[in-house]
C-alpha cells in the first residue's frame, strides 16, 4: 500500500520525527512517499531512514518540492 507525507512547512528535526511517526504507523512493505523542501530534509531524511534500515526507492524533483520513496523494511 502506498502512503502520503507532506513535510514542506516542518524543519529539522520536525521532519525526520513526522516520517519516523508515520512510518510506525505502517506495513512492512507498504511505501511511504514523503514531500520535503530542499536542504537540511532532503539531505537528512533519506540518511536516517535508510541508517534505520528503511530502503529509499527514489528521490525527485517536483516543482519547488522533492519527493522521497521510502519503503519499509522492518
Amino acid at each position: 500500500m502506498k502512503h502520503n507525507l507532506d513535510v514542506t512547512k516542518e524543519h529539522c528535526p520536525m521532519t525526520f520525527v513526522k516520517v519516523k511517526v508515520k512510518l510506525s504507523k505502517i506495513e512492512v512493505g507498504d511505501i511511504l512517499d514523503v514531500l520535503l523542501c530542499e536542504g537540511e530534509a532532503l539531505e537528512n531524511v533519506p540518511r536516517s531512514e535508510e541508517e534505520q534500515g528503511h530502503r529509499i526507492l527514489e528521490t525527485r524533483k517536483d516543482g519547488e518540492h522533492f519527493h522521497v520513496v521510502i519503503e519499509k523494511r522492518v
